[in-house]
């Protein structure tokens, strides 16, 4: 197959519009107002990497927009068939099958501190105790920790159980303590593994989730194996002004990502709806712009100042796109190009809702 990833029809000729697959290599920005078709049309990239590379694809899916990227549309043209035989794993909360887990006790020593809200000089105490939850052998353990620590005799384990009531960690609807979870998942380089976020009932649920998964990407990253990492809708993971200790670690983690983690293979492809909504250092590493319609012209002022390469008189024209089409600028295209998005392949997740009329 052709390493080109043909997304749709250049605006102004029609005539046919590609992307090059082998730019993927670098950082990706992907961003439209809401209403602008930007889920959609990064389906529509996504459907292409999987049927012209074997480029291993991660989501992390705050919205439950592309849980049915292996589900192809019964009018898809011939080409949707050979989805059908890619390899594509959904992992959802509370599923049967592919069910969406985190093993508390395999997480970064920081991220689980962040979780209960530790800090290792002011929390010393308690953070210490958890650093000693090793002697106890937890990584053994097929059963919830809050249990294993009250049977303890050491009062400073039952500390850390009821911080871990307190703040209803146990109840998050998450950890695997034993079972598979979402890194071994991760660590099958499927085609495509579509982490849905958007099942939890909290954000700190997805954070953490998030978390866990780039922490093992990264803790992994001397392997280099190429991956694309999708952010969708990332202000919700990669926020300018992080607020809590769970939400720091998260975006300190995704800028160092941004910042690091091409030369190992992990290439992140960052959507949202307006670039001062992610944090400047994370947007700031992209070479690659997928701009939607975009009415606010301090947005448009921001994306012309950090993106360079895209020529001003194609960003002035972005207010008066139509849903669908986009802006393509950088290093994935050979040249700038505006283009109409092809009909998608598969089902959309996030479709919206249609209004009844009676």
């Amino acid at each position: 197959m052709s390493s080109d990833l043909p997304v749709g029809a250049v605006l102004d000729s029609g005539e046919p519009a590609r992307l090059l697959a082998s730019k993927l290599n670098r950082h990706t920005f992907w961003c439209g107002q809401s209403g602008s078709g930007k889920t959609y049309a990064l389906g529509v990239l996504l459907e292409q990497v999987l049927l012209h590379t074997s480029l291993p694809i991660v989501v992390l899916d705050p919205n439950s927009d592309f849980v049915k990227l292996g589900s192809v549309r019964e009018d898809a043209p011939s080409e949707g068939s050979a989805l059908s035989g890619r390899d594509i794993r959904v992992l959802r909360p509370g599923a049967d099958h592919d069910p969406l887990k985190v093993r508390f006790v395999d997480m970064d020593i920081r991220s689980r501190a962040a979780i209960l809200q530790l800090d290792p000089i002011l929390d010393r105490e308690e953070f210490n105790v958890m650093l000693r939850t090793d002697t106890v052998q937890i990584d053994k353990i097929d059963e919830p920790l809050v249990d294993l620590l009250r049977r303890t005799d050491d009062p400073q384990f039952q500390q850390i159980a009821m911080r871990l009531e307190n703040l209803g960690v146990t109840e998050w609807d998450l950890w695997a303590w034993g079972a598979a979870d979402v890194t071994d998942v991760i660590d099958e380089k499927a085609d495509a593994t579509v982490v849905d976020l958007g099942s939890f009932g909290t954000p700190e649920e997805q954070q953490a989730t998030a978390l866990a998964a780039l922490d093992h990407l990264w803790a992994h990253r001397d392997e280099r194996i190429g991956r694309l990492v999708v952010i969708d809708e990332a202000h919700n993971l990669c926020p300018p002004t992080p607020s809590t200790p769970l939400e720091r670690l998260l975006t300190d983690r995704i800028v160092q990502i941004a910042a690091e983690g091409r030369k190992y293979g992990i290439w992140l492809l960052l959507s949202t709806q307006r670039p001062s909504k992610v944090h400047p250092n994370a947007l700031s590493q992209c070479d690659n712009l997928g701009l939607m319609k975009m009415s606010s012209a301090r947005d448009l002022a921001e994306l012309g100042d950090v993106f360079g390469y895209a020529p001003q008189q194609m960003l002035q024209r972005s207010p008066a796109f139509t849903q669908g089409q986009v802006l393509f600028a950088g290093g994935f295209t050979p040249n700038p190009q505006l283009v109409q998005v092809s009909p998608r392949l598969t089902h959309e997740g996030g479709a919206d809702v249609a209004v009844p009329l009676r």
